[in-house]
């Protein structure tokens, strides 16, 4: 049984290519944002959705001084969260590439939904934007239709709270009591 589980478990880890992408964005009014994501391409398409990812995580400046940041593990129900990435194209959707509010992290369109003290940002119709502290910035907007490039980086480190843990073995059933 134990030779079973072990081979299952090593057959799922060589099958997994997971794959990290860096980006940075820049805004009006000196804001700025960057982070990373990493998903699994074994089991996803070109496009790339927010249940796709293992990974993710947004930090914000102002003039080179952190204003706030969001990790994956901070996600909840009541959370805004959409993510469309194009890995064949190595960038973002942004609006008039077909999805409504392409990208929306921990912010709602109207940009007022990020949480106290929180930190989030948006694509939508009107523009790409932050949001700090339950407030749209619109001082960091700038064109909703302007790219979102990012960059490949397998060799990325990314901090503990921007990635789900993997599951442990310890969730499956050992009872020899059935044969």
């Amino acid at each position: 049984m134990r030779a079973v589980l072990f081979l299952l478990m090593f057959a799922g880890a060589a099958s997994a290519e997971p794959v990290t992408w860096r980006f940075s964005w820049e805004g009006q009014g000196g804001y700025a944002l960057r982070g990373a994501l990493r998903y699994d391409a074994a089991e996803v398409g070109r496009i790339v959705r927010e249940t796709d990812l293992s990974c993710f995580v947004i930090e914000g400046t102002r003039e080179g001084a952190p204003v706030g940041r969001w990790a994956l593990t901070e996600l909840t129900n009541e959370t805004t969260w959409r993510l469309h990435f194009d890995a064949g194209a190595g960038a973002f959707l942004v609006e008039g590439d077909g999805a409504w509010m392409p990208q929306a992290w921990n912010m709602d369109g109207t940009g007022d939904d990020c949480g106290p003290g929180g930190f989030g940002f948006n694509i939508g119709n009107a523009a790409q934007d932050l949001c700090l502290d339950n407030r749209l910035v619109v001082a960091s907007q700038v064109d909703p239709f302007r790219p979102f490039p990012a960059v490949r980086d397998d060799k990325a480190e990314l901090p503990g709270d921007a990635c789900y843990a993997p599951p442990l073995l310890g969730g499956l059933s050992m009872d020899r009591s059935q044969g």
